[in-house]
Order: structure tokens, then C-alpha cells, then sequence
């Protein structure tokens, strides 16, 4: 099996995307999980650009890694200076990072534009570059910035630019599509004649411009290419970089190149999520292999299908990469969801046919008042418990009441008084928060605190608010969905009113319920964890 390196940028290249942006704890983090991934090679950053990066490789230096060789970035020397010289390579040389990936001019319009040197000049920058880091002890990774232009348009120069960063003793060269503008076929055809002409080994760094990049580093692997370049969640400026969560799989699994190891691809869910949260964004659901809905089943037909084997409608099985199969129950279900959501759930509706087409009826009837089922399993996990009849009551509300009060150019004070019945006992509270369900959130929770210590641990990280029908105006209905968290697990729950506050008072309700049923339950059952309980792990 033949074996490609894996190259990752995300703490560099990534970061140059549109809204990112990492404290060197953040970079930290991230790095030493890529590496734990088993990732070959990790870009810490430009040592000569800025404080930050230079801090990083400094304390990355203190970490052992034990697959990982940190990679420090930056451009050939300056035009009519001497490399040794120059301030940029020598600060690559004293970040202490065994690998440096400099850049340098491929395409003869950049050299005469963008640098406006000579063509002659740009060769010497390259090989004295290179040659000056190879002297110091460093591996050496030439990207050829813009290569696929400047093959297009001067196909002699661009091979002259590689050919000197090989003599020099470059230990990889990577063809750059900068632009993100080629085609596969371009990509193919130009990484095969690079490899022919350099003894060299090649690597592919993709843009996706085009949302080619992953196609773009798959067609270059199978040309000749054997490292790959590119960011999880496919991060980096304009439209990103080629998404490792997508190239790895598909080169291992489908092309049978390896990578990683088998346990190591099974973390690879896990890691796209926590370098999304790390980032502070949000993975896009429908993100091939290690999306939420990546193995997500909503239609009828297709759910009847995986219940008999999962390779119906799965083009792998989803714990290769960490990822799981989920069920999806909507107004589009049939009995075959709900039947496979309770299996998952370990509920025995099988022998309740009745019972179970009431429980598809009533949630086809709850989405077309605006419920949404499949954004909140929490929700509809306690739905189907209902149904089966396993849910005891955890409380019993009487009434809240709400003030929000307004004077002069104070801001709003919202306080909220709950009055509940729990085991039998009438609890009164109430608690003031900086809007009218924060408020309503405190004081529900500190009247069931004392009853369940647990729910202290429990907190709303995630409020949202959708009008269902604008024509209605401030008539309207509303959706309200809420993620809740203990902090090793979160949830979602929906409500739908005319009201947002009864919208709110729904979701919010669910949620502790939700939280509290998973609690009881993980007492009486210790061998089952929450998570086998309907939690949803992110």
C-alpha cells in the first residue's frame, strides 16, 4: 500500500480564512491533537510575520509530539539580497522547528509583477534559499506558489523554478494551485510531468476556488503526487483550502492509499469537531464524512432500507472515520424511522404497531405547526418515551410570572418568579437574568436544584429563534431551538408558539426534563452510559 504524508496548514493557512483567528493556546490545543491523529507533518505559522507565531514555536518546542514534525513557514529571500542575510529565513532557522516550507514565484508574470525582479534573479532566490536552509539542518519543502499558471502560460520557466529548488536539495516540492482555478484533468496531466522531470518527491496543495480542492488533490495523488497539503474543515482564505476531513478518507479508503492508522481514521471525526470548536465555528451539517448528517436517514424508504443492511444507502460504515448513523424522524417518516429511533433508543415499539402509527401521526401534525424534530432529538427522544410509557414526571409547573422593566437609560431588568410542584412539595423561587428566559432558566432550576443537585452542572449554550411565517408579522409563530450542555454531553429541544416566551418555556422545560431523565436513568442502569441514551456527542 502506498503511503502519502500528510501535510496540515490549518494553524497557517487556515487561519487566513475570513473570521478565524487563534490564540497560540488555541494553536497549541490544536496541534497537539492533529498530532495524536497521527498527522505527518504540522504548519506552526510565519515566525517572521508576527509575535504569535513566534511564541508558538517557542512553546511547542516544550510538548513532545509523537507522530508530528512542526513545519515553521515562509518565502524565499528577498530580490538582490543575500539569503543569509535575509531576516525571514534566519528567523525560520531560530524558531527551532525541524522542517521549513518556504514559498517562492512559479509563474513568470508574478516574478515580473507582483516582485518585479528579473526571471534570472527569481531562480537564484529559489536555489540560494532552499540551499541556505538545507546548510542549517533543516528539512526543506519548496511550495511552488502558483505553479498550474505558470505552467499554463510559460511551461519552460515554471519547470526551471522546481528543477532549481531540487538542485539545491530541496527534500519536497509542492505544486501550489494558488488560485484555485484548475481543473483535475489540468492537475493530472501537469503533476505527471513534473514527477518525470524531478527526481524529487511531489506534493499538492489545493485551493477550492472552484470547490475542486479535494478533487483537484485526489487527481494529483493518483498522478504521481505522494503529500498532500490542506486544512481540516477545509478552513483558508476566500473559499478555503482542500479539507483533509474529506482528502484522507477518500485516499485511504476508497483509493487505498495509507495515511493513517485504521485507529487513527477513527478519530477523525472527533478532531474536525474539536478544531471547529476551537475556531469558535460551526461545522456545516451536510459535511461529507464527518458531518452531523454525514450518515443521516430521514426518508422512509431509505431508513426500511438500512434497518436490512446499512449499506443500502451508506458508502461506508460511518465508525470508520467516528462518525455514527442517525435516524431522522419528521413529517417525512414512516413507521421504519420511528420503529429504528426507538430500536436506537432501546424502546420496544415493534409490538406496538398502533401505538407507534399514533406516535408518527402526532409528529407529523407537531412539524406542521412548526415543530422540527430533527434539529432537536432531545425533544423527540421524550416524545417516544411518552409513547412507550417510561417517562415519570419530574416536576409539575403552577405558574411563573415575568417583569421586565425599563427606567430612563437603564437597560431592561427581567426577573422571573416560578412556583412548582415537585415530589409532592410547592416551590416558590425566583431569580432576575439579562433577558426573560435566562431569567425563567435561573429560577426553574434553582427551585429543582435542591432535589437534583446534578441540573447545577447543566447550562444553555445555544439559543435560537425562528419565525415560522413571516406574512404572519408579529402574529406569527415561532420556533424556538435550545442546545444545552453539562459540559461532556449537549442536547437540543424545540418549542412552537404564537408566544415567544411559551416557545421558550417549551424548549427550556424539555431540556431539563431531558437532562434529568438521562441522569436518573444513568444511576439505575450503570452499565449504560448517557450517551447510549440518546445524548448527542459533539
Amino acid at each position: 500500500m502506498n503511503q502519502v504524508k500528510i501535510f496540515d496548514t490549518t494553524l497557517r493557512d487556515g487561519t487566513q480564512g475570513e473570521g478565524i483567528s487563534l490564540t497560540v493556546e488555541d494553536k497549541l490545543k490544536i496541534a497537539q491533537k492533529l498530532d495524536s491523529l497521527g498527522i505527518h507533518y504540522i504548519e506552526g505559522g510565519w515566525p517572521g510575520s508576527n509575535s504569535k507565531d513566534i511564541e508558538f514555536f517557542k512553546r511547542i518546542k516544550e510538548i513532545p509530539l509523537q507522530h508530528a514534525k512542526i513545519s515553521a513557514f515562509g518565502s524565499t529571500c528577498r530580490k538582490e539580497s543575500r539569503a543569509e542575510e535575509d531576516l525571514n529565513l534566519n528567523r525560520i532557522i531560530d524558531s527551532g522547528a525541524s522542517v521549513a516550507s518556504i514559498f517562492g514565484k512559479s509563474w513568470d508574470f508574478h516574478v515580473q509583477t507582483a516582485i518585479q525582479t528579473t526571471l534570472e534573479e527569481n531562480l537564484r532566490m529559489i536555489h540560494d534559499s532552499v540551499a541556505y536552509l538545507k546548510g542549517n539542518g533543516l528539512e526543506v519543502i519548496y511550495l511552488a506558489e502558483h505553479f498550474f499558471d505558470g505552467f499554463k502560460h510559460n511551461e519552460a520557466y515554471a519547470l526551471e523554478t522546481v528543477r532549481q529548488a531540487e538542485a539545491a536539495g530541496a527534500d519536497w516540492v509542492v505544486l501550489c494551485d494558488t488560485n484555485g482555478g484548475t481543473l483535475p484533468d489540468g492537475i493530472a496531466a501537469t503533476v505527471q510531468r513534473v514527477c518525470t522531470e524531478l527526481r524529487t518527491p511531489v506534493g499538492i496543495h489545493a485551493h477550492n476556488d472552484c470547490e475542486l480542492g479535494v478533487a483537484n488533490t485526489l487527481a494529483a495523488i493518483a498522478a504521481g503526487a505522494r503529500q498532500v497539503q490542506g486544512t481540516f474543515n477545509g478552513l483558508g482564505e476566500r473559499c478555503g483550502n482542500a479539507n483533509l476531513c474529506s482528502v484522507i478518507p477518500n485516499l485511504q479508503l476508497k483509493l487505498n492509499y495509507r495515511c493513517l492508522s485504521d485507529e487513527q481514521l477513527a478519530a477523525l471525526t472527533g478532531t474536525a469537531r474539536f478544531i471547529s470548536e476551537i475556531a469558535n465555528i460551526h461545522i456545516s451539517p451536510n459535511q461529507p464524512f464527518v458531518g452531523a448528517s454525514a450518515f443521516a436517514h430521514k426518508g422512509g424508504i431509505h431508513v426500511s432500507a438500512i434497518m436490512k443492511s446499512s449499506s443500502t444507502y451508506e458508502h461506508i460504515p460511518p465508525e470508520l472515520v467516528g462518525n455514527k448513523q442517525r435516524i431522522l424522524v419528521s413529517e417525512l417518516a414512516g413507521q421504519s424511522n420511528l420503529l429504528a429511533k426507538a430500536q436506537e433508543l432501546k424502546l420496544d415499539l415493534t409490538k406496538q404497531t398502533e401505538k407507534s402509527k399514533q406516535v408518527i401521526e402526532q409528529i407529523k401534525e407537531l412539524e406542521h405547526q412548526g415543530y422540527q424534530f430533527e434539529g432537536a432529538d432531545a425533544s423527540l427522544e421524550l416524545l417516544l418515551r411518552e409513547a412507550s410509557g417510561e417517562l415519570d414526571s419530574i416536576f409539575h409547573l403552577e405558574s411563573f410570572k415575568l417583569l421586565v422593566e425599563k427606567t430612563g437609560d437603564n437597560p431592561f431588568v427581567s426577573e422571573a418568579m416560578v412556583k412548582v410542584k415537585v415530589h409532592g412539595e410547592t416551590v416558590f423561587t425566583a431569580a432576575e437574568g439579562n433577558g426573560p428566559v435566562n431569567a425563567l432558566d435561573s429560577a426553574l432550576r434553582k427551585a429543582l436544584v435542591k432535589f437534583y443537585p446534578d441540573i447545577a452542572r447543566m447550562h444553555l449554550a445555544d439559543y435560537k429563534v425562528r419565525v415560522i411565517d413571516e406574512k404572519d408579522a408579529t402574529a406569527a409563530k415561532v420556533r424556538v431551538l435550545i442546545e444545552s450542555t453539562d459540559f461532556n454531553n449537549s442536547w437540543n429541544t424545540v418549542g412552537v408558539s404564537g408566544n415567544i416566551i411559551e416557545a421558550s418555556w417549551q424548549a427550556l422545560v424539555d431540556s431539563i426534563r431531558y437532562c434529568l431523565i438521562g441522569k436518573k436513568r444513568a444511576d439505575t442502569q450503570e452499565e449504560t452510559s448517557i450517551g447510549q441514551l440518546g445524548l448527542i456527542n459533539h
